[in-house]
């Protein structure tokens, strides 16, 4: 049985984190906004549904944290996958380049979030 004070404790505090007021949270996540609303007032119990909607949108949420309370926020192996997407490679130093001085094109942009994650978009 979830426990609806500490349920509602996570989800501000994710609210926090992603720095999202409820009505934001709830288009985020695909949900009516008194549906976010009631769970922080108390009136509702979340359902799986709306657990599920919430670990879909944010990867970095795990599960059993919002659920139970037990684990990590943000999720420790995200956390993770995201430093070791950051770490630079080592290069190995280039030899035998020749300099072009024509016209460069863009072959990839990589946006970084201020929450850890990223996007990259690569030209097709």
């Amino acid at each position: 049985m979830v426990n609806q004070e500490d349920f509602m404790k996570r989800l501000r505090k994710l609210l926090r984190y992603y720095d999202l007021s409820a009505s934001a949270f709830a288009d985020k996540i695909g949900v009516q906004r008194s549906s976010i609303s009631h769970l922080l007032t108390g009136r509702n119990k979340p359902s799986l549904e709306f657990v599920l909607k919430v670990i879909d949108t944010f990867p970095e949420v795990d599960l059993y944290w919002l659920v139970r309370g037990k684990g990590n926020f943000p999720s420790t192996s995200v956390e993770k996958d995201i430093l070791k997407a950051h770490t630079p490679s080592p290069v190995a130093k280039p030899q035998n380049i020749k300099k072009d001085n024509g016209p460069k094109t863009v072959d990839k942009v990589i946006v970084l979030y201020s929450h850890g994650s990223f996007e990259i978009y690569n030209r097709d």
